[in-house]
């Protein structure tokens, strides 16, 4: 069974903070073309006062903002919650750019931007990112918890390196669907430059190797031969 990136992405809401009421529009547009939810502010301080309120999946801040900074913004969400923000703005200061960085942003678009490239940027930090209130994900007896970045077995905590536990996360979200080597290596931290794919099946291998010798034997990944992995909609019993 395959699933297509934008299901992979998943429909999301989002909350648009831009004082340009023409990129507002444009930007809302396309989002909600691409299936999402979207919800849109003009002033910073508005946006502080709803996200006090409300839960979103995606930010998508302007830095320049009447009330209070996208900057400001992005902190304050931070403070409670781990919530995706991509930055919007016209600034391209290598500063700038690492003052967003710091302030907690996950992606930094720079304006004149093009709308397409907006949105596959929203969905490639949405696939990285657990839905708002859903900092858990449980699967049988598997349970990983994003906010702690832990992983429990049966009772029992697993030791998982930031890449086994990234690639673990990303195929519990989607059980019995498939994932290529291309889709988790993009999980994966780093600048995207090791091409080599075949690392994914070193991470995969720990993975299954920490996995059966916690659960009995049971064997939670699935390869799919020329494609990629898939988490086992029924775990099956290994040799041991």
């Amino acid at each position: 069974m395959t699933e297509p990136d934008a299901a992979i992405a998943r429909s999301a809401r989002i909350l648009v903070v831009e004082d340009d009421a023409k990129t507002s529009e444009l930007v809302a547009l396309y989002l909600t073309h691409a299936g999402h939810r979207v919800s849109s502010e003009r002033s910073g301080a508005r946006a502080i006062e709803r996200l006090a309120s409300e839960t979103f999946d995606l930010l998508l801040l302007d830095v320049m903002l009447p009330g209070a900074s996208g900057l400001e913004i992005a902190r304050r969400a931070r403070e409670t919650a781990s919530t995706p923000i991509i930055f919007l703005t016209a600034r391209t200061i290598e500063e700038h750019r690492l003052e967003g960085f710091a302030a907690g942003a996950d992606d930094y678009v720079t304006k004149p931007f093009s709308p397409r490239e907006l949105v596959a940027r929203v969905d490639a930090v949405l696939r990285r990112s657990p839905p708002a209130g859903e900092q858990q994900l449980r699967y049988e007896d598997l349970t990983l918890d994003h906010k702690r970045h832990s992983a429990v077995l049966a009772g029992i905590a697993l030791d998982l390196t930031p890449s086994e536990f990234t690639i673990l996360a990303a195929l519990l979200a989607h059980p019995g669907f498939v994932l290529s080597r291309a889709e988790l290596l993009e999980q994966l931290p780093g600048d995207g430059s090791r091409a080599l794919d075949r690392i994914v099946d070193v991470h995969v291998s720990n993975l299954r190797r920490k996995l059966v010798g916690g659960a009995l034997g049971l064997s939670y990944i699935e390869t799919v031969v020329g494609v990629g992995y898939r988490m086992a909609l029924r775990p099956a019993r290994t040799a041991r």
